[in-house]
């Protein structure tokens, strides 16, 4: 059910960060375990691979992260 409500009423995903790239060595999160680099939804804060070969996000890699959540929600307040 949250899923459908999130389909026809969730974030819809147009507005990315510049592509992050993540140092070798570092420990990488979730979004940049596939690639490397992630994208972040400036709107909802969902991270996302974004593959430098293809120029585009990798589909089916998201990760909301915490501190962009809360600080979205003190926004919102």
């Amino acid at each position: 059910m949250g899923r459908v409500f999130d389909a026809l009423f969730g974030c819809w995903h147009s507005r990315y960060s510049f592509p992050i790239t993540v140092k070798s060595g570092v420990r990488r999160n979730r979004a940049a375990a596939l690639t490397g680099t992630y994208v972040v939804c400036l709107d909802c804060g969902k991270e996302f691979a974004y593959d430098w070969q293809e120029m585009k996000v990798v589909p089916g890699t998201q990760r909301q992260t915490a501190g962009v959540q809360s600080f979205a929600t003190k926004e919102a307040s």
